[in-house]
C-alpha cells in the first residue's frame, strides 16, 4: 500500500494507535506560507511517518482548523506553529477546539516559543544569509530579533527570552527584540537605537514561522543582512514533535482518569 493510500484511510478516523498531530498555523495572504508550512508538514511526516500528521488554519488561507477538526474522529493534539501565548493561543484555539463536537478528543499543546530549538534555526537562518563572525567588526556588530507583536505581555516575554538565548547562540553579540506590530519597540527604532550606540553591521533574524507581510517588512529594512523566517528548518520540525509528545504526557484527554495538571496553554 502505498504512502498516499494509507494517508487516505486515515483522513476521517484516528484509530486507537497514536492521536493525530494538527499543525495549527495563523494563515496568510502570501502563498509562500502555506507552501512553507507544507514543507515543515513534509519534513515531520519523514521524521514520523506513522503519525496522522494534518494542518489547519486559524484565518486567511484553507484548510481552516475548524474544517481540519470536523474531518477527524478519535484523539488528537492540536500543535500551534506560533512562537508565543497571545490571543490566538490562549482563545482563539480553545475555543474552535471547544466547538468542535464529540466526536474529537483533543488537547492542545504548548506553542513553539520559547525553546532553544527556535534558537537553533534563527542561527541556522543567519549563517545561511551570510552571518559570519567578525572580530574586527564586532563593536559594531548587533541582531534585531525581528517579530510579530503582540499586546499580550507573555508573548513580549517570550521574544525577549528569545533575544537572550540568541546572544547567546550568537558568542555574546547583542540582539533586540523588535516587533513588526502592537509592541515596541518596532524594528525601524531598534534600528535606529542601536546605529546611536555605533551599532551600524546589524542583521535582522526573522523571528516567523512563515512568509508574510510581517516577515518581508521586518527585512526590507535590514542595514546588512535578513534570515528568512524558519519555516521548514530541521529544528523546527524536531520542536513540533516535541511539543507534541510534551503534550501527551502534561495534558489528559477529556474523560481520562489521570490527575494531571492543565497545559497552560487552556
Amino acid at each position: 500500500m502505498t504512502e498516499q493510500r494509507r494517508r487516505q484511510q486515515r483522513r476521517t478516523e484516528t484509530g486507537p494507535g497514536q492521536p493525530a498531530l494538527v499543525a495549527v498555523a495563523h494563515g496568510s495572504r502570501d502563498p509562500g506560507a502555506l507552501r512553507t508550512v507544507t514543507a515543515l508538514l513534509e519534513r515531520i511526516r519523514a521524521l514520523r511517518p506513522e503519525l496522522d500528521v494534518r494542518l489547519g488554519h486559524i484565518e486567511l488561507e484553507r484548510p481552516l482548523l475548524p474544517d481540519t477538526l470536523a474531518e477527524l474522529r478519535g484523539q488528537a493534539v492540536l500543535v500551534p506553529l506560533l512562537l508565543g501565548r497571545g490571543h490566538h493561543v490562549k482563545h482563539d484555539i480553545p475555543h474552535t477546539l471547544a466547538t468542535a463536537g464529540a466526536h474529537l478528543d483533543a488537547r492542545v499543546a504548548a506553542p513553539l516559543g520559547p525553546h532553544p530549538l527556535l534558537v537553533e534555526a534563527l542561527y541556522g537562518r543567519l549563517v545561511e544569509a551570510g552571518w559570519r563572525p567578525a572580530p574586527r567588526t564586532a563593536r559594531a556588530t548587533a541582531v534585531v530579533l525581528a517579530a510579530a507583536g503582540s499586546r499580550d505581555p507573555e508573548s513580549a516575554a517570550a521574544t525577549r527570552h528569545t533575544a537572550r538565548l540568541l546572544s547567546e547562540r550568537l558568542g555574546g553579540v547583542p540582539v533586540v527584540p523588535a516587533y513588526a506590530s502592537a509592541a515596541s519597540p518596532t524594528v525601524p527604532e531598534a534600528l535606529h537605537a542601536l546605529a546611536a550606540r555605533g551599532r551600524h553591521r546589524v542583521a535582522i533574524a526573522s523571528y516567523f514561522t512563515a512568509p508574510g507581510r510581517f516577515a518581508a517588512q521586518s527585512a526590507a529594512g535590514a542595514p546588512w543582512l535578513a534570515s528568512a523566517p524558519m519555516g521548514a528548518h530541521p529544528a523546527v520540525a524536531r520542536l513540533v514533535l516535541h511539543r507534541y509528545e510534551e503534550a501527551l504526557t502534561r495534558r489528559p484527554y477529556r474523560g481520562e482518569p489521570r490527575p494531571v495538571p492543565e497545559l497552560a496553554t487552556l
